[in-house]
Formats: C-alpha cells, structure tokens, sequence
C-alpha cells in the first residue's frame, strides 16, 4: 500500500486511485458510515499547480462514484503554502506545521463531513482540517484514508 501511495503521489501514477479508492468505499460501507458530504483534503494552489492534481481528490471522487455521497471540494481551503508535510520531522513539527493552515466555508454548517486523504501519520493534517470544519459549524467530521503510516 506504501508503494501504491507512493506512485499516485510522487511518480504521478493516477491509475492506481481507482483501485485504492474502491478499498475505501467497501471499509466505508462496511462500517456503516454516514455523511452528507465527502471533503478531500486540498492542497495550496501552488502545491496543486506543482504536482497536476490532487491525491485526496483523485481518491474522493471515486468513492464519491461507488458510495453515492456528493464530493465538495469548496467546503475547505488550504491558506498556507507550507511545504510537503513528509519532510517535516518530529511529531510536534507536523502538528506545528498545518495548525492553522485551513479554513472552512460556511456552507459546511450542519453537515457530516467525511474528510478524505491518502494517508494518516500523525493525524495532524486530519486535525487541523477537521478544527476548519467544526470552526464553520459542521456537525460532524469522521476521517477516512487509504493508509495509516505507524
């Protein structure tokens, strides 16, 4: 699965996200999960303009296509250019590193919010995303990615 993240992210292997974002979708329904809205975690415009997409969106919209649920991808912003957050070292650097980095739209008041990323290390970026929402009123954010790195 490492290897898998890898490419989607780094080597530009979009092919991979179908098949990542079907384990997904099946963990998703097997849980019994609701939600009124599936939010990719963005990516800084320059980040965006950098790599050609985003991963996160990439694994969204086809959960979105197997699930159902309306992907938004205008609930949430990145406002903070800060760097990739794999080169960031310790723990407290990561949670350093993203507070503050987001903001959510107000259109995500009253809303379940399932928060979509690739991977989970720290759970700083979930963190940070999720306080944006809660910030803007959301009823709820449950975190949902491909990989938890341990």
């Amino acid at each position: 699965v490492r290897e898998a993240i890898h490419q989607l992210k780094y080597q530009g292997l979009r092919a991979i996200a179908p098949t990542l974002a079907e384990t997904m979708a099946n963990h998703l329904k097997s849980q019994g999960l609701l939600a009124d809205a599936l939010v990719p975690v963005p990516l800084h415009t320059r980040r965006l303009r950098e790599r050609g997409y985003n991963q996160a969106e990439l694994l969204a919209s086809h959960i979105a296509k197997a699930t159902g649920i309306p992907m938004r991808t205008d609930l949430l912003e990145r406002r903070e250019y800060l760097g990739p957050q794999a080169r960031s070292g310790s723990q407290a650097e990561r949670w350093s590193h993203v507070r503050d980095a987001f903001s959510a739209r107000p259109a995500a008041s009253g809303l379940r919010i399932l928060l979509i990323d690739d991977v989970c290390t720290t759970g700083a970026t979930l963190n940070a995303c999720a306080i944006a929402l809660c910030d803007s009123w959301a009823a709820s954010v449950i975190g949902l990615t491909c990989a938890r790195e341990v």
